[in-house]
């Protein structure tokens, strides 16, 4: 099959955290969802969206600081990523993402630039952009189609 394409406008937090929501319905173990556009732009929103969507229950924020946070306790393991702060990936340790990249979860990448070719089995791009201070503009790529069921 091959992949699908869509844009969403937002105009609200909730309607970005229900798109989250309708993407985490569709995600497997072992996926990685890729997230890019401007600062402010609804990227935790919509993976806080997501997560409770998979059960997560805890507090989502951005782990900008931290590189990463993992959530459990929900239908399967979450890791949101945070890569805004790196440039690249080359002089980290390799191992620095084998507990946020698990076959048994799926992880969130915002920023993800900084680790291409290290952030697993893409399932998902986002784009998201500033339409104007209130509306967002949400481009969904997925890698392939989802298995028809």
């Amino acid at each position: 099959m091959s992949p699908e394409r869509e844009v969403v406008e937002s105009g609200s937090a909730e309607e970005t955290e229900a798109l989250g929501a309708r993407i985490a319905a569709r995600l497997q173990p072992g996926d990685a969802v890729l997230l890019s556009g401007d600062l402010g732009s609804g990227k935790t929103t919509l993976i806080r969206g997501a997560c409770r969507a998979l059960g997560i229950t805890e507090p989502v924020t951005s782990p900008t600081f931290t590189i990463g946070q993992r959530y459990g306790g929900g239908l399967l393991p979450v890791s949101h990523l945070d890569l805004y702060r790196l440039e690249s990936l080359e002089d980290e340790d390799p191992a620095l993402l084998d507990d946020y990249l698990r076959p048994d979860g799926v992880a969130f990448i915002e920023w993800p630039g900084a680790g291409e070719g290290r952030l697993g089995r893409p399932a998902l791009e986002l784009r998201l952009a500033h339409v104007d201070e209130e509306r967002r503009r949400i481009e969904v790529q997925w890698a392939s189609a989802p298995p028809a069921a």
